[in-house]
């Protein structure tokens, strides 16, 4: 004897759970969220909320514009010591933080520091 939910899953006739369509949102409406949470003009649960995402995808979208802005400011200005970061933004820089960052962090203070060459 087979239970019913074996039954509709070996049946090709029965219908079919519709997958909900993947939402698809701009650079600047990704930026616009993730500043908010950032600023804490909103609650990451209200962002998620309104724009139909879950945890996981915020996170990516922090994560990335977190990266693009680390890439961007290379070489332009030193975050190692996070003074004028809120503590979000400090927690996901933490996060960031891998060998070659920090290398590559210690390059750009120590360049910073060294006195221009003469010439």
């Amino acid at each position: 004897m087979t239970s019913k939910k074996e039954e509709t899953n070996n049946n090709p006739a029965a219908p079919r759970k519709r997958r909900t369509a993947a939402l698809s949102y701009s650079a600047p409406q990704k930026a616009q969220a993730v500043l908010a949470v950032w600023t804490e003009r909103a609650k990451p649960a209200d962002v998620m909320r309104e724009l139909k995402i879950n945890w996981v995808m915020l996170q990516h979208w922090q994560q990335r514009a977190m990266e693009g802005m680390l890439r961007a400011l290379e070489g332009r200005a030193s975050l190692s010591d996070g003074t004028a970061l809120p503590p979000r933004l400090q927690a996901l820089l933490s996060k960031q933080e891998t060998p070659l960052l920090a290398s590559r962090l210690r390059q750009v203070q120590q360049a910073a520091r060294a006195p221009a060459p003469e010439g």
